[in-house]
């Protein structure tokens, strides 16, 4: 038996390009997007997911699609994720963080890159208010309309009805927020067993584990 997941904001990526956790032949992945040309199994937003049937994910995984929205839609976003959640579902949430880009800014460095990403140099000002990029091609939904901290990421989802948080920030290189969310609640244990299995390891854990692979 396989659960299902929903995969919101997939872009052209597919479920071995989310989380070591739902990469797993245990889960089947569902692709929901706004946008038609990447092909996804549901065109939608995050504020209408009404061809998505209630309560039929066992999870959600969001990747850097929050900050779209605009602060009033990030509750109805919310809530329809909940909607679309088995009762024991939980969501897996990516997003930047704005305590982390907020450092190099106050040092004057709002346009000088901070890192390079498959879409070419990444700098505050793209984190902030989204990729230049992207919208100069005409591409507006990505634009950012809203954004976080991680007390203010946390604070949101439970606002929301989520009984059980927990999130990690990560500063340089990385400038990003995870969050695992569930409707239900649940022990300390569960929600750990949901990072070790879906957040990105450490960089000395991935060393550990590449390690012990050559050394197999």
């Amino acid at each position: 038996m396989t659960n299902t997941f929903l995969h919101v904001g997939c872009g052209q990526k597919t479920k071995s390009q989310t989380t070591r956790g739902f990469a797993d032949e245990a889960w089947t992945e569902v692709r929901f997007d706004i946008n038609p040309e990447a092909k996804p199994d549901i065109v939608g937003t995050m504020l209408d997911m009404a061809s998505v049937k209630t309560g039929s994910m066992e999870a959600i995984f969001s990747s850097h699609n929050i900050e779209h929205l605009y602060p009033h839609e990030v509750p109805v976003a919310l809530n329809e994720f909940k909607r679309v959640l088995a009762p024991e579902g939980f969501v897996v949430l990516t997003c930047p963080d704005l305590q982390s880009v907020c450092a190099p800014i106050a040092e004057g460095k709002l346009t000088e890159p901070l890192y390079q990403s498959p879409a070419g140099p990444i700098a505050p000002i793209d984190i902030l208010f989204g990729h230049r990029a992207s919208m100069q091609r005409g591409e507006f939904y990505m634009a950012h309309r809203c954004g976080f901290t991680e007390k203010v990421l946390s604070a949101t989802f439970q606002q929301a009805g989520f009984r059980s948080v927990a999130t990690v920030r990560r500063a340089h290189p990385y400038y990003d927020l995870w969050l695992v969310a569930s409707v239900s609640d649940q022990s300390k244990e569960f929600l750990a067993n949901l990072v070790q299995l879906h957040f990105p390891l450490p960089k000395q854990k991935v060393q550990q584990a590449q390690d012990s692979q050559q050394s197999n």
